[in-house]
């Protein structure tokens, strides 16, 4: 079973650091092109892309699609700050909130915040809706902020030094 919540448990050689920086690039390449990108056979490259998902170091491959084309073109974040740090409160938010309608992605955040709801909606009365039919009338949330996303600009993807 990965390991998605903590750190590999054996550390990253160049080799493994090389794959991750190019399936970044371009999770789609071949396992051969791969292999060729990062100098070495595609037996070995198999074994360590598998070795790399089976420890949680690759969580996923999946395809990024576009919000606005499926029509979504309204995104936004929304900050939640539930009412009690009881661990049920916590639980109850964090078992429904990836399931609500439009949510891209859920984070657990320390801070201010309990969590930060990325989502993606078809007009500003769909987000009206979405916050009063599914955020307000939670028992364990306190409060809600909205962020209007104008535009989402990707990140190098390169966590690795």
């Amino acid at each position: 079973m990965p390991n998605n919540h903590r750190g590999p448990q054996q550390p990253l050689d160049e080799t493994d650091r090389a794959i991750l920086r190019v399936l970044a690039d371009n999770a789609r390449l071949p396992n051969n092109a791969l292999a060729e990108a990062v100098g070495i056979a595609p037996s070995t490259c198999l074994a360590r892309v598998r070795s790399l998902r089976e420890r949680g170091v690759i969580r996923a491959f999946r395809a990024e699609i576009s919000p606005a084309a499926i029509g979504l073109p309204l995104q936004a974040m929304i900050s939640v700050r539930l009412r009690a740090h009881t661990r049920e409160q916590n639980e109850s938010f964090r078992a429904s909130a990836p399931d609500l309608p439009g949510v891209v992605e859920v984070f657990h955040m320390a801070g201010s915040d309990d969590y930060l709801l990325h989502v993606a909606l078809a007009a500003p009365e769909s987000l009206r809706d979405f916050v009063v039919d599914h955020l307000t009338t939670h028992p364990a949330v306190a409060q809600t902020r909205t962020n209007l996303i104008f535009e989402q600009i990707p990140g190098r993807r390169h966590l690795t030094p």
